[in-house]
């Protein structure tokens, strides 16, 4: 039987299985991927503002966390396992299970951090309804160019019920992590 009889014609959604699997053959050579909604989205490369911004945050979070004797973790970069057809990689999430094998599970994670310099419009919308379907407690999205950090709490199936925007110069406080905040005075 050809691939076309098992197989119609159409498009197809990637699971992560799928994606996985074509990660672990070098498919995607040395490019930064994420699949979201079954779809593999090829990353933009980091620019310096971008990475400025993600560094700087991350460092305040982790020092914060130390602080307050968390046992939650900073991690930059990987991925978080979400369903059958997810599996994106925020720029910073605070998790309590940075150890093991493979990507973070959803449920690990209490705050997912995208830095958009050139990604707003996606991951203010299709992020934001991914992220809160899994349940993810709190999103935010740093708009680098717009200088200003929107904050996602309360998800429910279609989107986050609250919302609220904290410009560069003032501090973010977690809404749902208490004692959790940075000063975005140096952004």
């Amino acid at each position: 039987m050809t691939l076309q009889e098992r197989l119609p014609p159409g498009k197809y959604r990637l699971t992560v299985e799928d994606y996985v699997r074509l990660a672990d053959a070098g498919a995607f050579g040395d490019e930064k991927t994420e699949l979201v909604g079954g779809e593999i989205i090829v990353m933009s490369p980091e620019w310096r503002p971008h990475m400025r911004v993600k560094d700087y945050i991350a460092y305040r979070l982790q020092r914060c966390l130390e602080d307050s004797a968390s046992p939650l973790s900073v991690g930059t970069g990987g991925s978080v396992a979400i369903g059958d057809h997810a599996m994106p990689r925020p720029d910073i999430m605070l998790t309590d299970d940075l150890d093991g094998e493979g990507a973070v599970p959803v449920a690990s994670v209490a705050l997912a951090v995208e830095i958009s310099a050139t990604t707003l419009d996606f991951d203010t919308s299709t992020k934001a309804r991914l992220y809160a379907a899994a349940g993810l407690p709190e999103y935010w999205v740093v708009d680098v160019y717009g200088r200003v950090i929107h904050q996602m709490w309360n998800p429910m199936a279609d989107g986050y019920r609250d919302r609220r925007e904290v410009a560069f110069g003032e501090r973010i406080e977690a809404a749902t992590l208490p004692g959790v905040g940075v000063d975005t005075d140096r952004l």
